[in-house]
This record gives structure tokens, C-alpha cells and sequence, in this order.
């Protein structure tokens, strides 16, 4: 069971996950991009050994060569976070190390080399910056990164050299969509350095009212500067959350409570149901969840339906590739097992 999925995580009512991720390259060998196929198995069998070497780490990850799997498995470990849609882009010559937790990815020959990404339930971007760092002193004792004493760390993209880290949060904002204070925040945040995006990360959609952000910049910043900066933002954002819910509650309460049901009826009671008209129906029992109009429908439960539901994970239940309808009916019958 991937651990932010259990939605018992600090601010889990509005904060879903905390990510953190870290950018390395291997000093003496281009990016990714310029690498053949026997380069790109190099950077792989270093890292492999690094892991192997350490006897804490070779108990607790196991290796996955993306070409040694289908493409439908990769879509799977893209919708479940564990690998970017980069990494299956590049399924010829990359590979991923996965704690048997799933909290840890250890991605290889994505955009860099080495992308390390650590996954936890709510807002934990300090105990999530703590693990990756343990992880990369562990693998610089083996691999001598990419380092430049006044640029920092070298990646492909400028905008990760530095630190190379990218710090995120993915949060449920339905109360400031619902007041149309979503597009004020949206500005600020992009104003202060921050980024938002779709779950799935750069180039991908809003839906079901959840969104990351994250940090832009990593030059001239420490770690410490980046996570300080974006849970305080974080912060403020759950406050204008919750004060945007308690208006809600004070002026509508009684649709808002119609709306929750609604969807939940919706829920156990479709036999087709689209990923986009999912995620929406999600928001409102979500949200109707946190405010304590809906009873007797568990978090982790939602959490789950998010994930299972997206069509490679349907596919790879069912056996087969589905068509539209398909899914859209597997979908459902999905949601009415989860929700009985």
C-alpha cells in the first residue's frame, strides 16, 4: 500500500501529500539526453552498486528496469507517483529503485541522471527533506556528483541547478474554487516563487480541485530556505482554505450538505463514470468528509479510488486493454465495491 494513500498524515483534511525531490548528475558523463543505450546502462549499474553497497538500503529497495516491463506497468507506477511520465518516456534506457514502503524513488536517466523522491502523507516537508538527505549522503559516498562550488549542483534544467531540489504539497482547495478566491491565491503564489500545477505534475490539468506547489528556483538557496519558505505559504494557504469552508458552512451549509450527498449517490450509484466526473464527485465527498456533513465514508478509501481508478491501473486489473466505455464502467464498479 503506497503510505500517503492512508490519509493520516498532519492537515490531511486539506494537505494530501508532501513530496520532495532531488536532482544529481554524475561528474564526468553528459545528461541523459546524450547518452546511448550502453551509457545509460553505466549510470544504472553505478547507482545499482551504491544502493547494493550500503546494506541498510539493498534490504529495503528493489530494482525495476523499465524496459524489462510493459508500458502499460509503467503507466501504473506513473498514476500510483512512484516514477514521472519522464522516466517512462525514456523506458529504454531508464530504471527506478522503489523502497518496499513506496515512501522512496530512486529514478535513473530521467531528465538527470539521478532524481531521488520521497513521498509522505500530509504535510511533512521536513521529515521528508531529512529522509532524501540521508539517502543522497549514502549514495555520494559511491558517486561523485556534478558539483560546482559557486553554482551548486549541475542538472539539465537551469532552473533545478543548485540545490536541485524541488519541494511540493498536494492540496484540496474546494472551498477557494468554490468562492472564486482560487485565481487570487493562484496569483500570489506564482508572485512569491511558487508553482502550481496538476497532481501529475508540469503540463498536466486541474481537476477535482487538487493541485501541487511547489518551489521554482533552487540557486542561491539553501534546502532549509526552500521548505521554510513553501510551508509557510503551505500555511497560509490551509488558513484561507478554512476560513473559505467556514463561510461555506455559515452561508450554505444545507446545499453544501445536498452537494456532498449528491455526489456520493452519484458515486454508488453510476454504472459509467469518467476520470474527469470522478475527480469531481471526489472533491465534493471530500470536502463534505472533512466538514463533517458526510459520516461513515473513510479518507483512505477516497484516496484509493483516486488512484485505482485511472485507466492504466483499471487495465491492469482487468487483464485487457479497455476501451472508454469500458473503463468508464469498470471504474464504477470499482467505486461501488470501494463504497458499499
Amino acid at each position: 500500500m503506497i503510505d500517503w494513500i492512508n490519509g493520516d498524515g498532519p492537515d490531511n483534511d486539506i494537505v494530501l501529500s508532501s513530496r520532495i525531490r532531488l536532482a544529481r548528475n554524475i561528474r564526468g558523463i553528459p545528461f541523459p539526453d546524450r547518452l546511448n543505450r550502453q551509457a545509460s546502462a553505466g549510470v544504472i549499474d553505478m547507482v545499482k552498486k551504491a544502493v547494493e553497497r550500503n546494506s541498510v538500503l539493498a534490504g529495503e529497495f528493489d530494482l525495476t528496469v523499465l524496459k524489462d516491463i510493459s508500458p502499460l506497468d509503467a503507466r501504473v507506477m506513473i498514476e500510483n507517483h512512484l516514477i514521472s511520465p519522464a522516466l517512462a518516456e525514456r523506458q529504454k534506457q531508464s530504471a527506478v529503485f522503489i523502497r518496499k514502503d513506496y515512501r522512496v524513488s530512486i529514478m535513473m536517466n530521467e531528465e538527470d541522471h539521478i532524481r531521488m523522491q520521497v513521498l509522505l502523507p500530509g504535510l511533512q516537508l521536513e521529515q521528508g527533506w531529512d529522509l532524501a538527505g540521508k539517502i543522497d549522503d549514502v549514495l555520494e559516498e559511491t558517486i561523485d556528483y556534478a558539483f560546482d562550488e559557486s553554482m551548486g549542483y549541475l542538472t539539465a534544467c537551469p532552473t533545478n541547478t543548485g540545490t536541485g531540489m524541488r519541494a511540493s504539497v498536494m492540496v484540496h482547495l474546494p472551498a477557494l474554487v468554490i468562492t472564486k478566491q482560487f485565481n487570487k491565491v493562484l496569483q500570489a503564489l506564482n508572485q512569491l516563487g511558487l508553482a502550481v500545477r496538476g497532481i501529475y505534475g508540469e503540463g498536466t490539468d486541474i481537476v477535482g480541485n487538487l493541485v501541487q506547489i511547489s518551489n521554482q528556483l533552487t540557486l542561491g538557496k539553501s534546502e532549509e530556505h526552500i521548505i521554510e519558505n513553501l510551508k509557510g505559504m503551505t500555511r497560509e494557504v490551509i488558513n484561507k482554505e478554512k476560513q473559505a469552508r467556514e463561510i461555506l458552512l455559515g452561508n450554505n451549509r444545507i446545499r453544501l450538505e445536498d452537494k456532498a450527498c449528491r455526489s456520493y449517490g452519484l458515486l454508488t450509484g453510476a454504472r459509467v463514470i469518467s476520470s474527469k466526473e470522478l475527480m469531481e464527485l471526489l472533491s465534493d465527498v471530500r470536502l463534505g468528509v472533512d466538514l463533517g456533513l458526510l459520516s461513515g465514508v473513510d479518507r483512505k478509501a477516497l484516496n484509493e479510488i483516486m488512484i485505482e481508478s485511472q485507466p492504466a491501473f483499471l487495465q491492469k486489473k482487468a487483464g485487457k486493454q479497455l476501451s472508454d466505455i469500458e473503463r468508464d464502467m469498470a471504474r464504477s464498479e470499482l467505486i461501488r465495491k470501494k463504497l458499499k
